[in-house]
């Protein structure tokens, strides 16, 4: 397991209105310096996400906590593939994923955090949010859809809904993917080049690169505003598949660690119980 000050340089520092996303390379390795840097992370995550395995059957069977991990980026920043590669392994019976998409007539008729407190998860399950309610302090604002005022005030409507969650026994773990608008290029070329990756493309995405500097400023306000002491934000290099996923599966597993799940006892009785033949 990973040094808990190497995790914590990725966390996002509590009680600022702003930060630099600059302060974070997208580019980063980590200590995987040198042409074996990717093989000897790949080996870490693999056991880690065996761990992560472990300890996820351990918070089904006891019931008494739960786990939020939600996964925010730049369009094409890496979100399904961070799913697939630390969550994919995963017993499905006890790990929801959800992607929130343009909201419904029925959804739009409730508060913005109706269709988002309906997906958290319960005690014993994880589950993970592909974008989530942070699309209103982020797409939302961006494109002026509601009032300055509004927005502010739902930085604070969502630290209070995410200690609502923290309080019932639900960790909260907010990882931002973070990659280059030059990386981002690549990816969007990529998959104009591959006809079995065109069904990814979205020429809407051309639209929001044009907003890239936009987003950065919403991201940079939120990541501030809403990292709080029970549910940070980590800023997660993302320029490079592989770190990217070292790093999310080594936040996964400390935050698993931390809730300490066990087994229940056995029921009294149960030494006595024999099979018949």
């Amino acid at each position: 397991m990973a040094d808990h000050k190497v995790l914590d340089r990725f966390r996002v520092p509590t009680g600022k209105t702003r930060i630099d996303l600059e302060d974070w390379d997208t580019d980063e390795t980590g200590p995987f310096a040198g042409p074996e840097g990717k093989e000897r992370a790949q080996a870490e995550i693999d056991g880690d996400v065996e761990r992560i395995d472990s300890l996820q059957e351990r918070l089904y069977a006891a019931r008494s906590s739960g786990l939020l991990v939600v996964l925010q980026a730049m369009d094409t920043g890496g979100k399904d593939g961070t799913v697939r590669k630390v969550f994919g392994p995963l017993n499905a019976q006890g790990v929801t994923v959800t992607s929130f998409k343009k909201p419904t007539p029925e959804e739009l008729a409730h508060d913005y955090l109706w269709r988002i407190h309906q997906a958290a998860p319960g005690r014993g399950d994880i589950a993970v949010f592909n974008r989530s309610h942070y699309e209103d302090v982020l797409v939302v604002r961006v494109h002026e859809w509601v009032s300055k005022e509004t927005i502010e005030r739902r930085y604070g409507e969502i630290n209070a809904f995410e200690a609502l969650l923290h309080h019932s026994g639900i960790k909260v773990l907010k990882i931002f993917l973070h990659i280059s608008k030059k990386e981002q290029k690549q990816r969007l070329e990529e998959r104009l080049a591959d006809p079995d990756k065109h069904w990814k493309f979205n020429p809407d995405d051309l639209s929001e690169r044009k907003l890239w500097k936009e987003y950065r400023q919403a991201y940079e306000i939120a990541l501030a505003r809403c990292s709080t002491p029970h549910a940070p934000w980590f800023v997660v290099p993302a320029d490079r598949k592989w770190f990217r996923n070292w790093l999310v599966a080594k936040l996964v597993r400390r935050a698993l660690e931390d809730l300490k799940p066990e087994f229940p006892p056995s029921p009294k009785g149960f030494a006595k119980i024999r099979i018949p033949d």
